[in-house]
């Protein structure tokens, strides 16, 4: 079975990619460039194109069975993830994977999330059997704020004080490539989430009792978080984001026990748990700090 991986150069559609090759599994991942096909995962095939782009949809959307869609948050990502919608409807694709996000329903103000419930509802209509996958906030996206953690000892991701019920994105690659081979979850949606939820204060402690030394919660200012993510990203991606933390803070993202049991169902196993990740980051962040592996 042929594989076309839609967003596989990310963290969780890379993931998902390499789980599948490491079950002897064929692989082609859509890529902008040429050159971005280089570092691809060993083994995957590149498909050069872009969603933006109608004239590349019949040579990207041929010769697959199945489809895995992840669309990156962008201002065109609405777009994009309809285009692969419609065009695996014209390929006759056997089956749809789509990484939308854990209880969307909470959050239809926030661009990213309204743009993932209108492709939800696509995928329902399109007559392709489909599993959709609502995966809580990543555990890996703790990678982007190393060198805060690390040089200054401040956790900055303004998750809040009511808590979410964050996911590795090892149980995500998981559920997907079970969810394109294995029967049994079809035409259903599985929330992926972990065990227990966190706040952005027990995450900065998590970090703290690994590392020995205090890392402390930068806090819910999103005004001052604003200010900081300005320099690295966009405004509209600031201020969508900003939404998002405000729905955090306001409201939590829990996962039910049903929930719960739904991530272990599709993934085969109990979802891990966020100590047992930051032990492993700490780790290979402190061998790479001392120039070791």
């Amino acid at each position: 079975m042929q594989h076309l991986i839609l967003g596989g150069t990310g963290t969780a559609g890379g993931a998902v990619a390499r789980e599948l090759l490491a079950r002897g599994e064929s692989v082609r991942i859509l890529t902008r460039t040429p050159e971005k096909a280089r570092g691809l995962p060993q083994g995957a095939e590149p498909a050069v194109g872009d969603l933006r782009d109608p004239g590349c949809y019949h040579r990207v959307f041929s010769g697959f069975d199945t489809l895995f869609l992840l669309n990156g948050v962008s201002e065109t990502e609405l777009q994009e993830g309809l285009a692969g919608v419609n065009e695996a409807r014209r390929a006759g694709a056997a089956r749809i994977v789509y990484l939308s996000v854990h209880d969307a329903e909470k959050g239809p103000h926030i661009p990213h999330i309204a743009s993932k419930l209108a492709i939800e509802e696509a995928i329902r209509r399109s007559g392709i059997p489909y599993t959709i996958l609502r995966p809580n906030n990543f555990y890996q996206n703790d990678y982007w704020f190393r060198d805060a953690i690390v040089e200054h000892g401040v956790y900055p991701q303004p998750i809040g004080d009511a808590g979410i019920s964050r996911v590795d994105v090892r149980d995500i690659a998981e559920a997907g490539a079970n969810a394109l081979t294995r029967s049994g979850f079809e035409n259903r949606s599985f929330a992926l989430v972990g065990p227990e939820p966190l706040t952005g204060a027990e995450c900065a402690r998590a970090y703290s009792e690994v590392f020995g030394r205090e890392v402390r919660y930068a806090g819910n200012d999103l005004q001052a978080w604003a200010r900081e993510a300005g320099k690295m990203l966009p405004p509209w991606m600031v201020y969508d984001f900003a939404l998002m933390y405000a729905l955090f803070q306001d409201r939590g993202l829990h996962a039910s026990a049903e929930q719960v049991a739904e991530t272990e169902r599709i993934v085969g196993h109990l979802p891990r748990a966020f100590g047992d990740f930051v032990q492993e980051t700490a780790t290979v962040w402190t061998r790479v700090a001392a120039g070791v592996g």
